[in-house]
């Protein structure tokens, strides 16, 4: 089984990629589990997606605490499986979140206590970029304005630099950042 982690700001495009792999890896005979986080078929996953969509300091730390036990509960759940690959999209940089430097203890010891991915994609977005994409959806989360995304991501490119991570250009089309993520995998399946 090999662990395929996609994070990277709201707005970045990480669903669209998660979909595209799994796509890809049927279209290659591959098995493979998808986990979207926050799911909505736990409780966790839920609790943190109603604490998403509200306001304040209280709602800010609530939704990072079910985010995280929602993750964990994948972890739990579901790692054992045997499937050629499970895709996680949120996986370690949902701790930039956190306020400083809260953010920098957590993704420390989360990153010590997960299981460790082969391939860890951040898709970086400029934050303009980002709120232009979510202004398209239902709901707005508490994190989706300019100046959040703008703070969020400073951390979280503190934080790929940690890992493993392989960052990826999300202001590009879709489509080629579909391309880079196809040809960074297909490196991976000739190395096995």
């Amino acid at each position: 089984m090999t662990l395929i982690v996609i994070d990277g700001l709201d707005g970045s495009g990480k669903s669209t990629q998660a979909n595209c792999l799994a796509a890809y890896l049927k279209s290659q005979n591959k098995s493979y589990l998808l986990r979207i986080h926050p799911e909505k078929d736990n409780y966790f996953g839920v609790k943190a997606s109603q604490f998403l969509c509200s306001r304040g300091k209280n709602a800010h730390f609530a939704s990072a605490l079910f985010y995280m036990l929602d993750v964990i509960n994948s972890i739990i759940r579901y790692s054992w499986r045997r499937e050629d690959f499970i895709i996680f999209v949120r996986y370690l940089m949902g701790t930039a979140y956190l306020p400083a430097p809260l953010h920098l203890i957590s993704y420390c010891f989360f990153a010590l206590i997960v299981p460790k991915a082969e391939t860890m994609f951040f898709l970086d977005v400029m934050p303009e970029r980002a709120h232009y994409r979510i202004r398209v959806r239902d709901r707005q989360e508490m994190f989706e304005d300019k100046n959040k995304l703008a703070e969020v991501r400073l951390k979280a490119l503190s934080l790929v630099k940690m890992g493993k991570w392989v960052i990826v250009d999300s202001n590009k089309s879709a489509k080629e950042v579909t391309c880079f993520i196809e040809k960074e995998i297909k490196q991976e399946l000739s190395g096995k």
